[in-house]
């Protein structure tokens, strides 16, 4: 730090950027934790600021801010409190957030980074002077009014994840099931072969082989929306241990209220704060549904991967758009990359869940859990790869995708599953005798028929007709 100012806390004095919004105690915490140079999520960030004005809100209109005492703010200072927690909610102060992720494990840290912030910030709007030593609008008996670290983080955690997953992945999951919906219904007259252990099985259209992939889009939507519900209830109002302390009987259930009515998520006072403050039991719960989510989008891609083999050695039954080189070695080469990079995203966010759970069981003692702050890291990265992977994933490769009418229809009639419909009329013995006997002279299962007169030639074509294959008989 070239350029610096001195602030005291509690501990004594502590150097730190000469204007820097925030205070002493973010300083110490950034100079302890020189850990991964991962500062929290704007997510996450932009969340403590929304908590905070809900705070606000919920303080003013208890009249608390506005009270007897040392304490009491004037109308104007509550006003520039509220627009300081927006501004912080806007993301205006992004920069103002430098501890690192593996800090305090409670999130102790970034709760008062965001105290300083709001409060010098508050200071500023009112044209005071944000480096005073005795601040008119303090982070703690202010910004962190009928608050603790303990509760409000969490309900931060609560309410990124679930504005994350509302606003970037239900509609990232919606529109890639739009996008395989619509390729379903144009392509059920196209005839292919279907592969179970990826081994030759009956006939199916390519419209109903991509509709089952937008039937498993349409379930991870309906898991995403159930993910954002395991983490409506809100710890805030539990102050430090669950019991309450310093707080109104009332704030928790406002605090919810307030937020409910910005963000249009239905967000509710937790039931218990004793179980809201120690356990993170639903933001477990919740990234298990990611974690679905992640294995359907890892098998969908792979699919498609497998489909799209080749150009001429492979399957290349649809054809993904050319969008780069795919080898430093070997020109005109060109790989499924959209499918390469969603498996990724979907091993990563497979990893994350890991980390949550280990959290979730082993970082909860007694009132409180200390693995928060790289819970709601993982958690919201999750989310973000997911959003961000499905959409790329749908705009650069599903979107433009095409059937290969022929590739699909010329493997159909070669299939040995084909004598699958014979079994009717022969037996299944019968059937697969024919099928070993096909393989070894290189004939079709029509072909063998024909030569050995095995059914009439309208029968025989009746069994063998592939479409009716499609459908149940």
């Amino acid at each position: 730090m070239t350029e610096c100012r001195v602030e005291r806390d509690s501990m004594g004095e502590v150097r730190l950027p000469a204007n820097a919004y925030y205070g002493a105690q973010t300083q110490r915490a950034v100079e302890n934790f020189p850990v991964s140079r991962e500062t929290l999520p704007a997510e996450l960030i932009h969340a403590i600021g929304l908590v905070k004005w809900a705070a606000a809100i919920a303080n003013r209109d208890l009249g608390k801010l506005a009270g007897t005492g040392k304490r009491r703010l004037t109308g104007a200072e509550i006003e520039a409190l509220l627009a300081a927690c927006r501004e912080v909610y806007e993301g205006e102060f992004d920069d103002q957030f430098p501890i690192d992720v593996y800090q305090t494990g409670s999130g102790t840290s970034s709760n008062m980074n965001a105290n300083e912030v709001i409060a010098n910030r508050a200071i500023e709007l009112t044209g005071g002077d944000r480096f005073q030593v005795d601040k008119r609008i303090h982070p703690n008996d202010h910004v962190n009014m009928g608050q603790s670290t303990n509760d409000t983080f969490p309900t931060a955690i609560h309410v990124a994840v679930a504005l994350s997953i509302g606003r970037a992945l239900i509609p990232a999951l919606n529109r890639c099931r739009e996008v395989l919906g619509k390729k379903a219904a144009q392509w059920q007259d196209i005839l292919k072969i279907g592969r179970t252990h990826l081994a030759d099985a009956t006939p199916l259209s390519l419209g109903q082989e991509i509709g089952g992939m937008a039937r498993q889009l349409e379930l991870s939507a309906d898991r995403a929306r159930r993910a954002q519900q395991a983490v409506l209830e809100l710890p805030v109002g539990g102050t430090a241990v669950g019991s309450g302390i310093n707080t109104h009987p009332e704030f928790g259930r406002r605090v919810a209220e307030a937020l409910a009515r910005e963000t249009g998520i239905p967000f509710v006072e937790a039931a218990d704060h004793f179980e809201a403050n120690a356990q993170r039991d639903g933001l477990v719960e919740c990234h298990g549904l990611l974690r679905a989510i992640a294995a359907t989008l890892f098998n969908v891609a792979n699919n498609v991967r497998w489909l799209s083999s080749g150009p001429r050695c492979g399957f290349y039954e649809i054809k993904l758009p050319d969008l780069q080189p795919g080898s430093s070695i070997m020109p005109g080469k060109v790989n499924p990359v959209m499918c390469e990079s969603l498996m990724q995203v979907a091993a990563r966010v497979m990893g994350n869940d890991q980390t949550i759970a280990v959290s979730g069981a082993a970082g909860g003692q007694f009132q409180l859990n200390i693995m928060m702050p790289v819970m709601g890291h993982a958690a919201l990265e999750s989310v973000r790869l997911l959003a961000k992977g499905t959409k790329a994933f749908t705009d650069l490769g599903l979107a433009d995708m095409e059937p290969n009418r022929e590739a699909c229809e010329a493997a159909v009639e070669k299939s040995l599953s084909m004598v699958t419909g014979l079994n009717p009329y022969l037996g299944y013995e019968h059937a697969a005798a024919l099928a070993k006997e096909a393989f070894k002279t290189g004939k079709t299962i029509r072909e063998l028929c024909r030569d050995k007169h095995v059914l009439p030639e309208e029968q025989l074509n009746e069994a063998l007709d592939p479409w009716r294959m499609t459908r149940p008989t």
